[in-house]
């Protein structure tokens, strides 16, 4: 009862009547808090934040979703991550993710500070899912970094900062993990600035670290705040200690001069020997954050309840509305003109928005959207851009982790899901039927690795089809394909913990347990050198025949191009139709599908089509097709061939003790120590090692160093293998194809 009360007073305190209360139903349960209100409230725009909480694996970051949850009143208990008390945090609702400790999927919900509707998502820290962080940072206009306060910026934050600036999202970091030995946030700041590149500094100071963290000087302000109740949620503010004073004005002086490089109205001031106040300071690290010119560092524990109500308020502070962060739409009848969105919450501009996530829900595809402009009501009909579908808005929901509450409409700024929507991740929904818009693309990295994988019992062929489809609709990075030489399902994905959880997931929610064969590396072929070409395909039958003549060269890409294939028409006057162009491309992708030295596909490579021969009866875009088909087995050989192997970022921590094992052990897999770092009884080993040697590293990790050791990998980029080894790779494909053969 005093807790539906306190609810009640919360409504109160953010604006609803008190007509309106007395008619509210608090519901309280495992889920939490549904307060209708909140869900169906059309907010002002300056009151709307949508975040994303972004981190390292095991930086905190559900856990501090799970105490914003608690401090804005959106559920009654706080539970922990690693689901001690057999429930898990809220955002962690899958059943996989409660036995594993970590975040598999995106969750979103919404909760209200002091009148200010807060839309979050929790993201994955794993880079198997960093699908996942890539879709949240594409649709939100800002976002929260955590930083482990023992760990500093570790591989996964260079990635989700890699995200974060290709969206152009603006941040404020949150140093967390302060009452943990060894935490050390001045070493964390240090990392940001160098690692990172970001102008950082700090507006609050923890006061104690480790067993003596009591609480943080905000240093803006100059006050002190402490945290009491049995969960934080008393916040008493007070006087700077006394041994603090000179240390905080030290880093006061230190933040107006970072902000006062990038502002200049507070450089002004700060050339003219002028002392900021405080609203002044705020606005200059607002107006700094938004344009993503500087990075405004909190601290705390959000594990000891300490710091999540000045994080809230620094939200509030120095994030951006969706008014504040302009969104672009691409008119494809313009040439592909960028078009502005509107960000009014209201209908006088045509609704636009972008099918960022697709989940299978207890009734249908569930379709999680971001308005970007107008309004939309249910019932309205909607058209997807891509496919020219109209479809009704039968029932619109707004998320809480796994629970949908009802709404009648949202406006620009909210984000919401729709049921009964068939689309894919990244479509465009509009409800002008003449509008040609889409949005930007969400960058979706290639698969990395593969596995042989089939069903258990053949009776379970069906409930195995349904979990693939299902799987590779909500996740793009999930690739699967049927091998004809193997007679065998492939299944690709980001690395082996990617591939394992689907196999889980098919056990537990299909009840399919399945077969898996041995993980197969996503090896490519190129060749080393420019080579020319100049095939004939000519083809004579009773009838018309084939004829078709392509002359050209083919030759390697570098860097950033190596994953990509390319073809170019230099082609002048009309001894190729140029209808015929686009089948001679076609050949060319088609041969790049299947390498001829180990059968993995083709990439780093480019087509160039200087000149050829047609026949005025006998051409066709079929013997072109095969002329580019012919000219690629004719020329590939000649390249020289070579495979590629992909290289992965590798980050290993360990006590100081294991680091000459460590070491070894990484040598003895061929990798590359690009760099260490050494604090506090710990070693952290950044290497570059190729993904084929890595296979059952983590077991090796575990016995070397007493289940103390840990890490993490990413991928780098491709690399020429060995000799030895492309021997050894032609050897077993034509052994495999031979084998076949009989």
């Amino acid at each position: 009862m005093l807790y539906q009360l306190r609810c009640l007073s919360t409504l109160l305190s953010n604006g609803l009547p008190l007509n309106a209360v007395r008619n509210t139903r608090v519901l309280t349960g495992s889920g939490g808090i549904v307060q209708r209100w909140y869900a169906t409230k059309n907010w002002n725009v300056e009151h709307i934040r949508n975040i994303g909480i972004s981190a390292h694996i095991d930086s905190g970051k559900t856990t501090l979703t799970e105490r914003i949850l608690f401090y804005t009143g959106r559920i009654s208990v706080m539970h922990e991550v690693k689901g001690k008390d057999n429930v898990g945090a809220t955002m962690d609702f899958m059943e996989l993710e409660r036995q594993r400790g970590i975040t598999i999927q995106s969750a979103a919900t919404y909760s209200t500070w002091k009148d200010y509707n807060i839309n979050i998502i929790d993201t994955p820290g794993h880079v198997d899912f960093t699908i996942e962080v890539e879709r949240s940072l594409r649709v939100l206009d800002a976002a929260i970094l955590v930083l482990c306060g023992v760990g500093g910026v570790q591989s996964q934050t260079l990635t989700v900062n890699r995200q974060m600036n290709r969206y152009n999202v603006p941040r404020i970091a949150f140093i967390n993990k302060l009452d943990r030995m060894g935490a050390n946030p001045e070493r964390v700041l240090l990392q940001m600035r160098s690692k990172l590149r970001h102008n950082a500094a700090f507006v609050q100071l923890p006061i104690g670290l480790e067993g003596k963290h009591e609480g943080m000087v905000d240093i803006v302000h100059g006050k002190a705040f402490y945290f009491d109740g049995k969960f934080g949620e008393k916040v008493i503010e007070d006087e700077v200690p006394k041994d603090m004073r000179d240390l905080v004005a030290k880093k006061r002086f230190e933040l107006v001069e970072a902000v006062s490089n990038v502002d200049e109205t507070l450089g002004e001031q700060f050339l003219s020997d002028v002392e900021p106040a405080p609203e002044d300071l705020m606005r200059a690290i607002r107006r700094s954050t938004i344009n993503r010119h500087f990075t405004p560092v909190f601290v705390g524990s959000a594990l000891k309840n300490k710091g999540i109500q000045p994080l809230l308020d620094g939200v509030l502070a120095y994030l951006p509305n969706p008014a504040e962060v302009t969104n672009y739409a691409i008119d494809n009848t313009k040439n592909q003109e960028k078009v502005v969105l509107s960000p009014l919450r209201d209908g006088s501009h045509p609704f636009v928005g972008l099918a960022f996530k697709l989940e299978a829900g207890r009734f249908g595809q569930l379709t999680y959207i971001r308005v970007y402009q107008g309004l939309l009501t249910r019932g309205d009909n909607i058209v997807n851009t891509r496919t020219g579908k109209k479809v009704k808005v039968s029932r619109l929901v707004r998320m809480h982790s796994d629970q949908m509450e009802d709404v009648s409409d949202v406006f620009a700024g909210d984000i919401c899901a729709l049921f009964g929507i068939d689309c894919a991740s990244g479509d465009t929904f509009t409800t002008d039927e003449k509008a040609k818009l889409t949005m930007e693309s969400i960058h979706v990295p290639d698969p990395v690795i593969s596995l042989a994988v089939k069903p258990a019992k053949k009776d379970d062929l069906d409930a195995f089809s349904k979990a693939i489809n299902r799987f590779q609709r909500e996740d793009p990075t999930f690739k699967v394909h049927y091998d004809d030489e193997s007679k065998e399902t492939i299944i690709s994905g980001m690395g082996e913990l990617h591939l394992e959880i689907y196999t889980e997931r098919m056990r537990l929610e299909y009840n399919c347990p399945c077969t898996t064969g041995k993980p197969k590396v996503a090896f490519r072929e190129t060749v080393a050198n420019n080579v020319k070409f100049d095939y004939l395909h000519k083809k004579q039958s009773g009838g018309a025949g084939q004829y078709g003549r392509v002359i050209g060269h083919l030759e390697p890409l570098t860097g950033d191009e190596l994953m990509k294939v390319e073809f170019v028409d230099k082609t002048v006057g009309m001894n190729i139709p140029k209808n015929f162009i686009p089948a001679i491309e076609k050949g060319f992708q088609e041969a790049c599908d299947k390498g001829l030295l180990s059968g993995h596909k083709v990439t780093g490579l480019r087509f160039v089509l200087e000149d050829g021969v047609s026949h005025p009866v006998d051409s066709s875009e079929i013997a072109f097709k095969q002329a580019a088909m012919g000219a690629m087995r004719q020329a590939f050989p000649n390249g020289p061939p070579v495979i590629l192997e992909p290289i992965m970022t590798v980050e290993v921590v360990a006590p100081t003790e294991f680091q000459g094992a460590v070491v070894g052990g990484i040598n003895k897999r061929r990798g590359v120590i690009t760099g260490t770092d050494a604090a506090e009884g710990y070693f952290t080993a950044y290497c570059e090692v190729p993904l084929n040697d890595m296979f059952g590293y983590a077991t090796e990790l575990r016995s070397t160093t007493q289940g103390k050791g840990e890490f993490t990998m990413e991928f780098c980029k491709y690399q020429q293998v060995l000799p030895n080894l492309q021997a050894e790779l032609i050897k077993k494909y034509e052994e495999e194809r031979l084998k076949k053969a009989k």
